[in-house]
């Protein structure tokens, strides 16, 4: 199991879930909250596939320990048979020598096998543990970006709340400008006023008509006067005939 078939794999996980939350993001809160645990859940994802490579090469290791191990007990097989050979050689014992020689060269190719085995398996294993170290350093990217993401999550959430409290304040001054009380006290002011031209109004009305009447009762006297003249006039004709 590779690096790029792991971190791909999440990554693309990764991509389609936020992917989604964008498209259906309604509560900001609720879209990042749900951000944080899709990527704690991929983590946990990528923990469980890098143990198992790691699981995966710990028994490669085991077994070219095995091999390594084998292939020396068997060396030492090998060793022990030819000089046990040489001893029977050395006491004329030919029979018994080609038996112990052969016994050291059933040792030598098994040591040879194990030996075999062990080299074809080391390529793999150093390859392995090149990619147990890219999955490792991996994952402690991982694990440092879901801290950034948890950061700034909780810091959008104080933005949000804030900005979500400035919008209240403005809303509240708006209802201020809306209820004014100076408004209310110039619209009783202008209503006011309106009361106290009618009651100009009526006053020169009323004015006017006592002006008037003033003018009739001064007509009248007037009149009054004319007719009493006359009737003095008159009066004094008469008087002026009756003496004659």
């Amino acid at each position: 199991m590779s690096k790029q078939s792991i971190f791909g794999r999440i990554a693309q996980l990764a991509k389609a879930n936020i992917n989604a939350l964008l498209d259906s993001a309604e509560d900001p809160k609720k879209m990042l909250d749900q951000m944080v645990r899709d990527y704690t859940n991929n983590i946990a994802e990528a923990e469980t596939a890098i143990a198992q490579t790691i699981g995966n090469l710990r028994m490669l290791q085991d077994d070219h320990a095995e091999d390594v191990r084998a292939a020396q007990e068997w060396g030492q097989k090998a060793l022990a048979a030819s000089q046990k050979a040489d001893e029977f050689r050395t006491a004329g014992k030919a029979l018994d020598a080609d038996k112990f020689d052969n016994l050291a060269k059933v040792a030598l190719q098994r040591q040879l096998s194990s030996e075999n085995e062990a080299k074809q398996a080391e390529p793999t294993i150093a390859s392995q543990e090149e990619v147990v170290e890219k999955l490792k350093s991996g994952l402690t990217q991982m694990k440092g970006k879901l801290t950034e993401l948890q950061n700034k999550r909780n810091e959008l959430v104080a933005r949000q709340k804030t900005a979500q409290a400035q919008a209240a304040v403005n809303d509240a001054v708006k209802s201020i400008d809306i209820m004014d009380p100076t408004s209310e006290v110039s619209r009783f002011e202008e209503k006011v006023r309106r009361e106290e031209a009618r009651v100009r109004g009526q006053q020169e009305l009323a004015a006017s008509s006592l002006d008037s009447q003033f003018d009739q009762l001064q007509d009248l006297g007037e009149q009054t006067e004319i007719e009493a003249r006359l009737a003095a006039l008159k009066a004094g004709g008469a008087q002026g005939q009756l003496s004659n």
